[in-house]
């Protein structure tokens, strides 16, 4: 029997793994990558962001955000606006259009996702979601720990 340790780690390399190649799925549809559809995905629910916050929260060089938003602004899912406060920054927002096959790519993800959750009942529900949401932050963070200005970068 593994320990909690390796089982978390065996655990979380399969489960990015699937996470990514679900995304490269859906980007390869947009014409994108799967770093730029995440980065997209983050500029529509947290943004607008300038470049530098966005990229530590990406965990991209300076250059690497500049040549993502060059291929999202040139794909029309971004804007770049200047910033009233400095007009020397430029904010990053996404681009108000609808696109099918994001929304149907996810509509598909989430209710299958729904139909696995709804096998549990309400406390291991709770425990589930919590778990997540723990699992994220931890992903995030790490991002930001192994990017261009973290301790490990």
């Amino acid at each position: 029997m593994s320990t909690g340790q390796d089982a978390g780690r065996n655990l979380g390399r399969d489960l990015s793994g699937a996470v990514v190649l679900f995304h490269q799925a859906v980007a390869a549809r947009l014409g994108l990558s799967a770093g730029d559809l995440k980065t997209l995905d983050l500029i529509a629910t947290e943004g607008p962001f300038s470049a530098g916050e966005l990229a530590r929260r990406t965990g991209l060089t300076a250059a690497g955000i500049t040549s993502v938003v060059a291929r999202l602004s040139a794909g029309g899912f971004v804007l770049r606006e200047t910033d009233a406060n400095d007009r020397r920054r430029a904010i990053i927002r996404a681009a108000d259009v609808e696109r099918p096959e994001l929304t149907d790519a996810f509509a598909g993800l989430g209710q299958a996702l729904g139909s696995v959750i709804a096998e549990y009942d309400t406390a291991e529900q709770a425990a589930i979601v919590s778990y997540l949401h723990r699992v994220i932050a931890v992903l995030r963070d790490q991002t930001i720990r192994l990017g261009p200005d973290g301790s490990s970068g």
